[in-house]
């Protein structure tokens, strides 16, 4: 994006233009003389403990079938649990638009506060919410309800921690400080698989499936309350601090991002070429394969946790290699060696997870809802398949941060980040479990639900190959 021109207020003039960007052009050496350590760690942390709220209910999807909706088919029963899922991921987009609006026109850091707040209450009434079994069918629609409100409130979180930080660092290492951000949504799965993994070890089996699956959920109350003592030492940010002080911020953001075909295509472009593609490579790589392990190939609950565990701890330093990498060859090659990687791999990867599993066994000859229970199980031939498809989250996910917040001006760069990355993320990626999953009951083949990701990676490489340009280069200081 050269030209920057279209994003200027009329009452702009070059003088004041040439003052605006060389004052900013000086705010990379000014935030290196700061403490970048704790701008990092205090966005970073908030943004961990949301997605681990966020994240819950994932890790417990197929406990939660039979406790917060009606008695049936085992099947039904879980694409119902899916669907409430998905319901947190369809809202997403929205509260991109709700908080994405607020940030671009009231500041960075209060927004994400606000965020943070609407997230930690969301996730501890799930933590009090009565079962199926006692108040009936409102049971689930409370579930479904706060769902939703965590939805929202993710929405609004990652635009803002990225802006966030992508605002206070300097330009030449923009994807490396942005790729810590990139790992807390990892770090916040496994921080929830660690935290319902060691409840169930330590209660046991009865009393967990009876109360202790609260336990987790309650524990965001003491989250919320350290999350928002580090943010409210925050400061905000520099870049938009002067943007603000002149006077140059965007009153209609959503009007500003969406109401004009030159912006518009900039917030297409990043959904169809960047995010839905990472969306769909960081659900089927992390969540349809816990999903799978544990609903389709029947290993039990406590095991698949620990492997998907360790796969995540092992590779969750790479997005911050991938990150760094991008700083010296550029977003666009490592993502879309990610996409090629990820669309070419999915399959031969799950046909030999599942050999892994089940050694000798014929699935196609077998129909889907007797597959028994695994007897002879590879385990190390299990986790490389699993740390293989978080390499290739590690591709696509590290550098899109400072990819994304490159892609926009100051002005509206909350609102027309948050949008697109949570449309690939929420809509594309988040309804990936459900689609996929119904794909496979429709079917009774058991590597059809991949089709779907595979379909929109494809999409994904092929406009980021021929529409998407570098980005590394380009400055934040634009208005």
């Amino acid at each position: 994006m050269k030209n920057t021109d279209s994003y200027l207020p009329p009452a702009v003039t070059e003088q004041s233009r040439a003052t605006i960007l060389n004052d900013t052009q000086n705010l990379g050496s000014a935030a290196e003389r700061r403490n970048l350590r704790f701008v990092i760690l205090a966005s970073s942390i908030g943004t961990l403990f949301e997605w681990y709220d966020f994240y819950l209910y994932a890790g417990l999807s197929v406990f939660f079938s039979n406790l917060f909706f009606p008695k049936g088919d085992g099947f039904a029963q879980l694409l119902s649990a899916f669907a409430a899922l998905g319901a947190g991921f369809v809202v997403r987009p929205f509260g991109a638009l709700v908080f994405g609006r607020l940030g671009d026109i009231i500041g960075r850091k209060y927004t994400f506060m606000m965020t943070m707040i609407v997230m930690g209450f969301a996730t501890a009434l799930v933590g009090i919410l009565p079962t199926y079994e006692q108040i009936g069918i409102s049971a689930t629609i409370m579930l479904v309800l706060l769902r939703m409100a965590q939805g929202l409130a993710l929405g609004g979180e990652y635009g803002g921690a990225a802006t966030y930080v992508a605002e206070h660092v300097p330009n030449n290492v923009r994807g490396f400080y942005t790729s810590f951000i990139q790992t807390t949504a990892t770090l916040g799965f496994l921080f929830s698989l660690v935290v319902i993994t060691g409840t169930q070890l330590w209660l046991g089996d009865e009393d967990f499936k009876a109360w202790g699956w609260r336990i987790p959920f309650l524990v965001s109350y003491f989250l919320l309350a350290v999350s928002l003592y580090i943010r409210l030492q925050l400061r905000e940010s520099p870049v938009f601090e002067l943007l603000k002080s002149r006077g140059h911020t965007s009153k209609t953001p959503i009007k500003d991002s969406f109401g004009n075909w030159y912006n518009l295509r900039y917030v297409l472009l990043a959904l169809f070429g960047a995010t839905a593609g990472q969306g769909v490579i960081w659900y089927t790589s992390q969540f349809y394969a816990l999903f799978y392990l544990q609903t389709i190939l029947k290993m039990d609950f406590l095991t698949a946790n620990v492997l998907v565990a360790i796969s995540l701890a092992v590779t969750t330093p790479f997005f911050v290699l991938f990150g760094k990498l991008s700083d010296k060859i550029g977003r666009k090659p490592i993502m879309l060696a990610g996409c090629i990687l990820a669309a070419s791999s999915y399959i031969p990867l799950y046909k030999l997870m599942s050999a892994a599993v089940h050694p000798n066994l014929d699935f196609l000859a077998l129909p889907l809802g007797v597959v028994p229970l695994p007897v002879s199980v590879n385990y190390v031939v299990v986790e490389l398949c699993l740390l293989a498809q978080l390499l290739f989250v590690a591709m696509v996910y590290g550098p899109i941060a400072a990819f994304l917040v490159e892609l926009f001006p100051t002005k509206i760069r909350y609102t027309s980040m948050s949008f697109p990355y949570h449309i690939g993320n929420g809509i594309f990626g988040g309804l990936l479990p459900l689609i996929s999953t119904a794909i496979v009951s429709s079917t009774q083949d058991m590597f059809a639900g991949l089709f779907y990701p595979i379909g929109v990676i494809v999409i994904t490489a092929l406009m980021m190959a021929f529409f998407v340009h570098e980005t590394k280069d380009r400055s934040l200081h634009d208005v």
